[in-house]
């Protein structure tokens, strides 16, 4: 049974650092493609980061370049997104999430791509 659960979210004030955390289970996680999304009341569900199983390739909403980073650990069946410079319109609810790739340098970009989801944690940033 597959479980990826999402952690590091709170409270946070302009400017200031986040890191999240997702611990996968039950999957064979180093052929799972990873992914970041976020969604803030009464919007859609759109990708922040992505990265290959191989760790090898990486893409980034255009909104969170040169702060976000996204990284994974096959061995320990983690993923983070360590996020800088946080914004206010960074808030929203942030979903952890894993798609079957068939190639080490493959991930995805939508979300009806990804096969598996955590269950979310609150990012909200605010002074």
């Amino acid at each position: 049974q597959v479980q990826l659960v999402e952690s590091g979210g709170g409270l946070v004030q302009p400017g200031g650092s986040l890191r999240l955390s997702c611990a996968a289970s039950g999957l064979t996680f180093s052929i799972y493609a990873m992914g970041w999304f976020r969604q803030a009341p009464g919007k859609e569900r759109n990708l922040v980061a992505a990265i290959s199983w191989s760790g090898g390739n990486t893409d980034y909403a255009d909104s969170v370049k040169g702060r976000f980073t996204i990284s994974r650990d096959n061995a320990k069946n983690a993923v983070w997104l360590q996020m800088n410079s946080l914004k206010p319109e960074d808030t929203a609810v942030y979903y952890c999430a894993a798609g079957l790739a068939s190639y080490s340098n493959r991930y995805y970009l939508k979300p009806d791509e990804y096969d598996y989801w955590g269950q979310g944690t609150q990012v909200t940033v605010s002074s």
